[in-house]
């Protein structure tokens, strides 16, 4: 298992999410369409109201995903300096693999779990920074990185 491997897995997962958020626009904006044939009054409006504030909420999603995207686009064509974690580091520790991307959660990899996190997230603070060898503790689990890069 390679940063290669697990960059392509990141796409691959934020593509599918990509791919489900606009299935969702789609139904949600069918729904509005539909609302629109066969309601009135008030239980028109909330009905409208609640599938808007779906369509909005994919939209948030979206944008999200779409900077995620682009952040693992950045990470793909950029040297990574390998002597401190930072984005896009892998960091191999005693308990977990760590990939310090975007906030997109578990990734398999094979037969590895993945965590793919944000720099900004509580463990991604936490490792910044860090360099092999280094002990360091998150939610009162003590972990050691054994390997960087």
């Amino acid at each position: 298992m390679n940063k290669d491997e697990i960059l392509k897995a990141c796409f691959d997962l934020v593509h599918k999410k990509i791919e489900e958020v606009n299935m969702a626009i789609q139904t949600a904006n069918h729904s509005l369409v539909e609302e629109d044939k066969s309601s009135a009054g008030d239980k028109y409006e909330t009905g409208r109201e609640m599938i808007q504030q779906d369509l909005n909420r994919y939209e948030q999603q979206l944008k999200v995903l779409t900077q995620d995207l682009d952040l693992l686009q950045r990470i793909q064509s950029q040297e990574i300096r390998t002597d401190a974690v930072g984005l896009g580091s892998l960091v191999k520790t005693d308990k977990s693999i760590f990939f310090l991307a975007c906030s997109i959660g578990v990734v398999p990899v094979g037969k590895n779990t993945i965590y793919c996190i944000s720099l900004v997230s509580p463990i991604g603070q936490v490792l910044q920074g860090k360099k092999e060898g280094v002990n360091f503790a998150f939610n009162g689990v003590e972990h050691q990185i054994l390997s960087l890069s």
